[in-house]
């Protein structure tokens, strides 16, 4: 062997070394980093933790912290984290949701990190119906706000990334909150949403979104279930079949799904109910999956099931799969929760239901244990278990520690907090925390917890690059921007080898595309740029590595200098009225499936679908969140008559400015019960305006929201129509489109949008 040879092959024996080497490393944080416990089954370590509690102020109260919540607290090296929120009922404007960092022993504020709801359906007193959660590797903590923003956070509160999932994603929001908890897997952070998106992802669908848990970049997204009927806000939970790792949960849709959690793959799914499953799901055994739901069944016309099903062991290589009725082991007509979770204590399953009572039922078979009535019903609010015991909050206020045996549950305590409790209790170092509408709770035994040494975690051994995955796998463009891709090298079973170099590039259109459209940008290396007059478009490109491929796809968005006339855009379909017609375009989320461009008054504009009752309200993004202090304005209006008309908006950085036919009001809101402030103006049907908006926000954060309007062949008027004065405006924002049409009878119509700065 010459010395090159020799040579040549160490450094591939050291490039073998460094891809499979394990090393052992100590985790940065240790603790009860999720609420559902290190195995998620609600049941959580320690011992020593308190039989009585005489409520705020009573036996064993350690000390309470004023913020009002419906979420779970964790602990990690000695800190507490919570989601609440921070309200005055005499003037709203000032509610506020936070991520609050205490000292678990006193209650004492270490650091918060407050911020506002906007543009979403959430009544504010179900704000904080989530967790925390923390990352043992990083020790650092993520969190989704109740109107999807996505943010990341050092132990010591500096944010690392956020991401407004409303304006990105086309996130839904619900008047209920539902926002739940987010998941980890090894290097992403996995969140369960519903969104409207654009192309393939346009149709509202439940689906899981995971990002890059350092970076913040979007790594895969999965569709696995089908059309929902409902929001769903369970987190997975996770098992390892054959060398891959693998996520299960319950769906809008009713169905239960698995996910491949390193890649977004959709292994299976089987149909649960006819509704949203939000209740988390028990791994029981190596083979079973225990799960409940509240809503219609499929089989039956009664609600509620608690079922077992046997689910693959094997790795699901091919398309995804729909399970047989025949994987059910065992069902239990008797239970319907909605949003309560059971807990798995050995082989008993513990869980509360709409009825009010405490349910103890045999994993084994299926059939309940015994029963104990605890108050009137139950809403959100799970038990934990911990120490022999169970810790059980009800929606009504009232809470119960209670000792399970074999013939029903001994009552060690029971109080009244009069305010209604639907997180979770934590238990960590004998204590309790409890979050109420009240205040966050702690009780049980004053005393640090012993350190214990952090046992390190043994990375596991990989093979050889057998895929790539391109990071990120969706992204946005503006004008003259440009973005930068990591191609990853994975292993057969999705788990990250090392960053690939020299990938090639070239523009991607899937075979079963209906539209073959094209991102107009180009890759310089693994840096794709959009000149400066780029249009905007969107579409998908191809890398290719050593005879691996893998996609992307994103969208060239708006931002200073946009406008759309329409006038140039083809008419090639028929709609339901045999009008002439077009999709919008392409990049704007969500918004094909429910608007068209059409003829009307002689021009070509874009006016709303009236063929959907679901969609009769539209918020609809076309620009780049990261825009402020621009001039958004367009030619609006709306069929009817004086009696029945439509609502027509325009979005700016994160206001709703809005012409409302039947209350013929000029409306500004963010928020309706935060800010919301209107002018008389009297908008006429069948009649063109033109509506012009502009946020101000000064450096200290105060400034208004400013709009006005004009008949469209009047001259534009010199003073605002409406002036909404604020202390605390938002710093930025999307631009977009809005329309309501009271179930769907009349069109709202939209024509010269223009973006443009602020002079």
């Amino acid at each position: 062997m010459t010395t090159l040879r020799f040579f040549a092959c160490l450094s591939v024996l050291a490039a073998l070394v460094v891809a499979t080497t394990t090393l052992a490393a100590p985790p940065k944080a240790t603790g009860l980093l999720n609420w559902r416990g290190p195995d998620q089954t609600g049941a959580l370590p320690g011992t020593g933790y308190p039989e009585k509690w005489g409520g705020p102020g009573g036996d064993s109260h350690l000390w309470t912290y004023k913020v009002k919540g419906g979420g779970t607290p964790v602990i990690a090296n000695g800190k507490l984290y919570t989601f609440g929120y921070y309200d005055d009922p005499k003037d709203l404007s000032e509610v506020q949701e936070a991520l609050i960092c205490l000292d678990p022993e006193t209650g004492k504020l270490e650091w918060e990190y407050r911020f506002r709801d906007y543009i979403s359906d959430v009544v504010y007193n179900r704000y904080a119906v989530g967790s925390p959660i923390v990352d043992a590797e990083t020790g650092n903590i993520y969190l989704q706000g109740s109107n999807g923003r996505l943010m990341a956070f050092s132990s010591d509160g500096k944010k690392l990334w956020e991401h407004s999932l409303v304006e990105q994603l086309a996130r839904l929001t619900f008047p209920n909150g539902r926002t739940g908890s987010l998941g980890l897997q090894g290097p992403v952070v996995i969140v369960h949403c519903v969104t409207a998106n654009w192309g393939t992802t346009g149709p509202a669908r439940d689906r899981l979104y995971a990002f890059d848990k350092i970076t913040g970049e979007l790594v895969w997204y999965s569709t696995p279930g089908t059309v929902p009927d409902d929001s769903s806000f369970a987190m997975p939970v996770y098992a390892s079949i054959e060398g891959h790792r693998v996520g299960y949960t319950g769906h809008g849709c009713g169905n239960i799904t698995s996910v491949d959690m390193r890649t977004g793959k959709a292994l299976w799914r089987f149909q649960f109910a006819k509704g949203g499953i939000n209740s988390q799901i028990l791994k029981y055994g190596e083979d079973k999956l225990i799960a409940i739901h509240g809503k219609e069944n499929v089989d039956t016309t009664a609600k509620g099931r608690l079922i077992c099903l046997k689910v693959p062991t094997t790795y699901n290589a091919g398309k995804p799969m729909v399970l047989p009725a025949t994987v059910e082991v065992w069902r239990n007509e008797e239970h319907v929760a909605f949003t309560s979770s059971p807990v798995l204590v050995g082989d008993r399953v513990y869980t509360t239901v709409a009825t009010g009572e405490l349910i103890c039922v045999d994993a084994k078979t299926g059939k309940t244990v015994w029963k104990k009535k605890l108050g009137p019903d139950q809403l959100h609010a799970s038990p934990a278990y911990a120490d022999g015991k169970l810790y059980v909050p009800l929606a009504d206020g009232v809470f119960y520690i209670l000792k399970p045996g074999e013939d029903g549950a001994e009552e060690l305590s029971k109080v009244h907090l009069h305010t209604p409790c639907l997180g979770t209790p934590a238990l960590w170092n004998r204590k309790c925390f409890l979050m109420t509408k009240d205040g966050l709770h702690c009780f049980g035994e004053q005393g640090e917890a012993t350190a214990e040494a952090p046992k390190p975690v043994t990375p596991e051994e990989v093979g050889p690059v057998a895929q790539i995955q391109v990071v990120p796998a969706e992204f946005s463009l503006t004008p003259g921007s440009k973005q930068v891709f990591t191609v990853w090298g994975l292993d057969d079973k999705g788990r990250r080898v090392r960053k690939m170099e020299d990938a090639q590039w070239e523009p991607f259109i899937p075979p079963t595309a209906r539209v073959k459209a094209k991102v107009d940008a180009a890759f310089k290396g693994d840096t794709l740029v959009a000149g400066p007059e780029a249009k905007l478009s969107a579409g998908a490109f191809k890398a290719s590595v050593d005879g691996m491929t893998a996609t992307t796809r994103g969208r060239v968005i708006a931002s200073i200098g946009y406008s759309a006339d329409f006038e140039s855009t083809p008419l090639p379909m028929k709609n339901d009225a045999g009008e002439a017609v077009n999709f919008p375009p392409l990049p704007w989320l969500g918004a094909r499936i429910k608007w068209h461009v059409l003829k009307h008054d002689g021009s070509q504009v874009i006016a709303n679908r009236l063929d959907n009752v679901l969609f009769q309200r539209t918020m609809n993004f076309f620009g780049d969140p990261e825009l402020s202090n621009y001039v958004l304005e367009a030619d609006v209006a709306t069929d009817g008559n004086r009696r029945v008309m439509s609502t027509i908006g325009l979005v700016n950085q994160r206001y709703l400015i809005t012409l409302d036919g039947n209350r013929r009001i000029l409306e500004v809101s963010s928020n309706h019960e935060r800010v919301k402030e209107s002018v008389k103006f009297p908008i006429r049907p069948n009649t063109w305006y033109h509506l012009k908006t502009h946020v101000m926000r000064g450096e200290d954060g105060k400034g208004a929201v400013r709009a006005k309007a004009w008949l469209r062949d009047q001259p534009e008027p010199a003073e605002w129509t409406i002036e909404v004065k604020l202390d605390d405006v938002h710093e930025k924002g999307a631009p977009g489109i809005f329309a309501f049409s009271p179930q769907v009878q009349k069109r709202v119509y939209i024509d010269n949008i223009k973006l443009s700065a602020a002079q």
